[in-house]
């Protein structure tokens, strides 16, 4: 054993964390659920590809008028 080793220290919030799981088995999975409706999604590369293509180019001053 390390003589840098702490004792096992966990925080309020960890300690909550913890609790909070015990006492509600079934919120991890009402959270991939929830991720999964905004942020798992499959990626089409085609219309990414297409939809980079299609930008057009930002100026380097972009409130700069055109005084030609």
């Amino acid at each position: 054993m390390s003589i840098f080793r702490r004792p096992d220290y966990q925080s309020d919030t960890t300690q909550f964390i913890n609790q909070l799981k015990v006492t509600k088995p079934e919120l991890e999975s009402q959270q991939l659920a929830g991720r999964a409706l905004l942020w798992d999604k499959k990626v089409d590369r085609k219309i990414w590809s297409e939809y980079r293509d299609g930008q057009v180019e930002q100026k380097p001053y972009v409130y700069q008028t055109n005084a030609d």
